[in-house]
């Protein structure tokens, strides 16, 4: 076996044994965090089509990033562009090496720095496989990409960004890494080639350039140097860089596929799930914080940033909507909004052991029936919804047992988005036990915060649970409920509890079209703007919730509708503040629509 070697190879080959040491050390321990259940469901999908899948997505994802050339395709080019060339040129200049050396085994480094130690084929190998060519293409391409990625730091809006991440030392340390590490490859490489010949179109072009302008042989080896001296750098830095969702993600989408997830336990899924974020920026765009609010420091992306570094403040952890917008962007498909909950639990000032003990015995149920309804707070603070509703069940000759219409408890999410896990499993447990004890078999609700809860947190096996729209609209496919379409123009909101939080896009719609034209805005379906007086929301202020709430009704009255429809009480109080057109809830709509019988 030859031997090959150079000192200038040391600060690279010292970069890459710090790097994987302290991957082994962080992904051991975040393993070793994980519970017991999550092991378990690790270890009996590993040999499924789950892994193929999880592989099939690390290619589409991690080096094709299709879901950011869904966003923007000019973004979307950049991280393709760099992350997919760079293993293509990794690739091939494996097949390069292998063709030369045969099967005599070299230390990694000789790949890297492949040119240096072969110029030109050594006399006596025969290859049919010219891959200069192909190398200097691929280093051109991400050579491009750089361009792109320095260009959107200093003009975003040219890639279609209208912010980008404000980024820490750590970041900028390896971000400036990165951009020199082609560059240096580019100058180290001509240069060998125009003191010894070799290369393609452009080493050998940029090769014959430099020996006319200066000496290469006595520049050659300090640029080699230079080219090991940043990869070592960017290898150091690179754990504690946004960069460490290279390697992240890729278990992030593994442990994805598992069904493995991040939910209100300890866990450190969390810590795979925030190791993945790349800080793209692209969750800064939809947050209506920002674009309406002016509040620039709290998004998903700083908040991960925080997280990871430990530098977390409670303002930044509870001053968000928690709407879903970034969530439903993010590319990598990390549970924001599951992470900043299990955050929050605590930054909370606990009032007691027990401060819900008084609720134990509280029943104020009234009627009976195999249907049940639970209006939820911010309905009953809505007389309109509360009357519709008994109109429609009345219309529907259904017997309807009322949880909460002489007050009640409430489902338990407010606590939750607060970060009352605690408290909130409480309340659940009362509501539980009290469903359970009038034994009804369908559960209804006007409030998506309450529908939410009961489908994701409860325990109610056995019990349907509906959305008022979904029960609307089951009334009227089976004839129970006769309505008659107006014709009126409408538009319609979706609450991002029961948009994006539920995925109940479809019943609210095909009940509106039995009722009225509808006209949809500009942002709709799971892009829906949110109405900015969230329960999640701790922190803002009345002035920027109105401002948010008129930003979004203004999207809305765009459409030249006479109504703008929502299926939430909560949406419902803050448009009607704020809009130029009626607002009314999806259950009033249909009860001005009703034919009696």
């Amino acid at each position: 076996m030859n031997t090959y070697f150079h000192p200038f190879v040391i600060p690279f080959s010292l970069g890459v044994l710090f790097l994987f040491a302290t991957l082994i050390f962080k992904y051991v321990r975040w393993y070793l965090g994980l519970t017991s259940d999550e092991k378990l469901l690790i270890r009996k999908s590993l040999f499924t089509v789950k892994s193929l899948k999880a592989v099939k997505e690390c290619f589409t994802e991690c080096l094709l990033h299709l879901k950011i050339y869904k966003v923007n395709l000019r973004l979307g080019y950049m991280h393709m562009s760099l992350a997919f060339g760079w293993f293509l040129l990794i690739l091939v200049g494996q097949l390069e090496t292998a063709t030369y050396l045969a099967n005599d085994f070299v230390p990694l480094y000789v790949h890297v720095f492949f040119r240096y130690f072969f110029p030109i084929a050594p006399e006596g190998v025969v290859h049919n496989i010219d891959y200069a060519p192909l190398m200097d293409a691929l280093l051109l391409i991400i050579l491009i990409s750089v361009g792109l990625a320095m260009t959107k730091r200093l003009k975003s809006k040219l890639l279609g960004m209208k912010k980008t991440t404000r980024h820490t030392l750590g970041d900028r340390l390896a971000l400036s890494s990165l951009w020199l590490i082609f560059p240096a490859r580019l100058l180290a490489e001509s240069a060998t080639c125009g003191a010894h010949g070799g290369g393609s179109f452009l080493t050998s072009s940029v090769g014959d350039l430099m020996a006319n302008i200066c000496p290469v042989d006595m520049i050659e080896l300090p640029l080699w140097w230079l080219y090991s001296i940043v990869l070592g750098i960017f290898m150091v830095s690179l754990p504690f860089s946004r960069y460490l969702h290279i390697f992240a993600e890729i278990p992030h989408i593994f442990l994805k596929n598992y069904g493995v997830r991040a939910k209100n336990e300890k866990s450190t899924v969390d810590d795979f799930q925030i190791a993945a974020c790349s800080r793209c920026g692209i969750c800064i765009d939809p947050c209506q914080m920002q674009s309406s609010a002016g509040v620039n420091n709290m998004q998903s992306v700083y908040f991960l940033r925080d997280c990871r570094q430990g530098t977390l403040e409670y303002k930044t952890a509870d001053n968000c909507l928690m709407c879903g917008r970034c969530e439903q962007r993010c590319p990598v498909g990390i549970d924001l909004n599951t992470i900043r909950l299990n955050r929050r639990q605590g930054t909370l000032l606990r009032l007691g052991t027990n401060p819900y003990s008084y609720a134990n015995q509280l029943d104020t149920s009234s009627g009976s029936g195999k249907v049940g309804y639970f209006a939820g707070c911010m309905t009953s603070l809505s007389p309109r919804i509360l009357h519709s509703m008994d109109r429609i069940f009345e219309s529907a000759r259904e017997n309807v047992w009322n949880a909460d219409r002489d007050g009640g408890i409430c489902c338990g999410r407010p606590l939750m988005l607060a970060g009352d896990i605690d408290g909130a499993r409480k309340m659940m447990q009362m509501n539980t036990e009290l469903f359970r004890k009038h034994q009804i078999e369908t559960l209804v609700t006007s409030c998506p915060i309450c529908l939410k809860v009961f489908k994701e947190e409860y325990n109610l096996q056995g019990i349907r649970v509906l959305h008022h729209s979904e029960y609307i609209l089951e009334l009227i496919s089976q004839g129970r409920l006769s309505v008659k379409n107006n014709g009126n123009l409408v538009t319609y909101h979706d609450p991002c509890e029961l948009g994006r939080g539920s995925g109940i896009y479809a019943a609210p719609r095909e009940v509106i079209e039995a009722v009225a034209s509808l006209r949809e805005a500009d942002e709709h379906s799971e892009h829906s703007l949110c109405c900015g007086s969230s329960l999640a929301n701790t922190v803002i202020g009345t002035p920027q919730a109105y401002k948010i709430a008129s930003d979004a009704a203004a999207c809305f009255e765009s459409t030249g509708a006479q109504t703008l429809i929502t299926s939430c009480p909560l949406c419902k109080k803050a448009f009607a503040k704020v809009s130029q057109i009626p607002v009314k809830d999806l259950s009033e709509l249909v009860c001005e629509s009703l034919i009696c019988k």
